[in-house]
């Protein structure tokens, strides 16, 4: 069996779980490989010996297994861009705080680990937005996707933007507002949720558009089916907008449209057997702990 290990940051806390991680890889003799970066930036803060020889990997391929992401839920969204098309299920070894996506805390690692390399766990499959520019712009690629979101916003402006949207090829609305997200039913539960937006269960085969702080308030954010072509396109006083996959941020010029569809792959998270959306929901946003007898 063949990991690969992904992680964005390093905090004192972050040393026991990785241990407990290596630990059961190593009792599995699990080949395991870190990110190039990551290994670096562990090494540097002294949790590995210089001196000490791992694998490493750049990108990743079809012999990896499964791809280990050690962080919050904003890790997943980066560890995305790695895995794409490649149908590698991701497991989230949360040291974040709320872990809608990863899900595996650090008190239950290495049974839970030991579960999942052993074959007991689910596979929840999750959409994706695939994104176009229509000048032919690359600055997105090569990942010109998102798990979570794309959000149109205003840039070097105070004033508000507006933003005609397009569904089918045919006109729906001009929301004047601060800006939109395009949310898929995994990002239903961050930046669209703030905005007023819904929650969606991922398994919903839907995308829901939210204005951000609309001028009219009448605009409300509206589900619609993930197989409809979405287009874009904003004006305004400033001739510079900005649109945010997931956490990449890039300036485009207000003649630039954009077309949004669903993309023809999906991501692949990793949760125990045990847990459950509504779990979580319960546990992290709506009601607090679990009180129950």
């Amino acid at each position: 069996m063949k990991v690969g290990i992904f992680g964005q940051s390093y905090y004192p806390e972050t040393e026991k779980y990785l241990n407990q991680l290596l630990s059961v890889l190593k009792a599995n003799q699990t080949e395991f490989y870190f990110e190039e970066n990551y290994l670096k930036l562990i090494t540097n803060k002294g949790f590995i010996n210089k001196t000490e020889a791992y694998n490493t990997f750049t990108s990743l391929d079809t012999t990896y297994n499964y791809f280990f992401s050690i962080g919050g839920d904003g890790t997943i969204l980066s560890a995305a861009s790695f895995v794409k098309n490649l149908e590698i299920p991701i497991i989230g070894i949360n040291t974040g705080r709320l872990g809608f996506l990863a899900t595996i805390h650090d008190d239950e690692i290495k049974s839970s680990i030991q579960e999942i390399l052993d074959g007991n766990f689910k596979l929840s499959k999750r959409s994706l937005l695939n994104i176009e520019t229509s000048n032919g712009d690359q600055s997105l690629k090569p990942f010109n996707f998102a798990l979570n979101e794309v959000a149109i916003s205003r840039k070097d402006t105070t004033s508000m933007i507006t933003i005609e949207v397009w569904l089918n090829d045919e006109y729906l609305n001009a929301y004047w507002s601060d800006g939109i997200i395009i949310s898929t039913p995994t990002g239903s539960t961050g930046y669209s949720l703030s905005c007023g937006g819904p929650i969606i269960s991922p398994q919903t085969q839907s995308f829901v558009i939210t204005p951000i702080a609309p001028h009219n308030l009448n605009a409300r954010p509206l589900l619609i089916p993930d197989d409809t072509e979405i287009t874009l396109k904003v004006s305004g006083r400033e001739d510079n907008y900005l649109i945010s996959l997931d956490s990449r941020i890039e300036t485009f010029s207000k003649d630039v449209s954009i077309k949004l569809k669903k993309a023809n792959f999906k991501i692949g998270l990793v949760t125990q057997n045990s847990d459950s959306f509504i779990a979580t929901l319960r546990k992290k946003l709506l009601w607090g702990e679990d009180n129950r007898n």
